[in-house]
């Protein structure tokens, strides 16, 4: 890992997360029922960060649940609910092998930017080996078809990939996946999805060639081939 991972926790300034009524309603909307989520699922979080989809998890009633994160600082921040779930370690060591054993749902948010192309889809591929019958791999990045993911995508130094929904659906087919579905986040409060939108539609109208996507972050939702 580079040398920016060292000072990584200083950077974003780790603390634990809350989950109160909105962050769990977003989260119904953005991954929760796009991904057909259910509490008797097994679940696993690669790149976990500070724990608050994992205690998000806890509270849909999911008991099946493992994240691991390569930070030990993020022991000292996960939430309480999410503390039984939390394992540090590397995480492509840890899809090393049938130890871990199968899931219905990986998440992998705001993590496969920090891999190169080529070590995305080794990512991918171990990941899919560890997707039960009708598994989804359910990711979010930043979004470089957009003027807005500019500065999340440049705004970390520990970015190495850029992706727009196209090359998204390019490593999905390389790494044995079909993308099943690309989205924009669902965060803000109606009013202002409603504006984004309304100005989304006047600059597609307007653009000889607009990003199939304009929101500044995408989640995907990828099969593997095959299912």
């Amino acid at each position: 890992m580079s040398d920016f991972y060292q000072s990584y926790g200083r950077f974003k300034q780790y603390s634990t997360p809350t989950i109160s009524d909105k962050v769990r309603k977003r989260l119904d909307r953005e991954v929760w029922e796009p991904a057909a989520c259910q509490p008797h699922h097994r679940f696993l979080e690669l790149g976990c960060g500070t724990g608050q989809f994992l205690a998000y998890l806890a509270g849909k009633g999911a008991t099946s649940v493992l994240g691991i994160d390569h930070d030990p600082d993020l022991a000292q921040v996960i939430p309480e609910a999410a503390k039984p779930f939390f394992r540090q370690g590397d995480i492509l060591k840890a899809l090393d092998g049938d130890a871990l054993g199968l899931f219905d749902r990986v998440m992998l948010f705001d993590v496969l930017e920090h891999f190169t192309p080529e070590e995305g889809w080794k990512l991918l591929e171990a990941i899919r080996a560890h997707l039960s019958p009708g598994g989804k791999l359910v990711l979010k990045v930043p979004n470089a078809a957009s003027p807005w993911g500019i500065q999340y995508q440049y705004g970390d130094l520990t970015h190495k990939t850029a992706y727009t929904p196209l090359s998204l659906r390019q490593m999905s087919e390389a790494s044995g996946y079909a993308l099943e579905r690309f989205y924009a986040p669902l965060g803000g409060s109606p009013r202002r999805r409603m504006t984004e939108a309304m100005v989304n539609g006047f600059l597609k109208w307007a653009l000889t060639a607009p990003p199939d996507l304009f929101s500044a972050n995408m989640f995907g939702i990828l099969t593997p081939r095959g299912q």
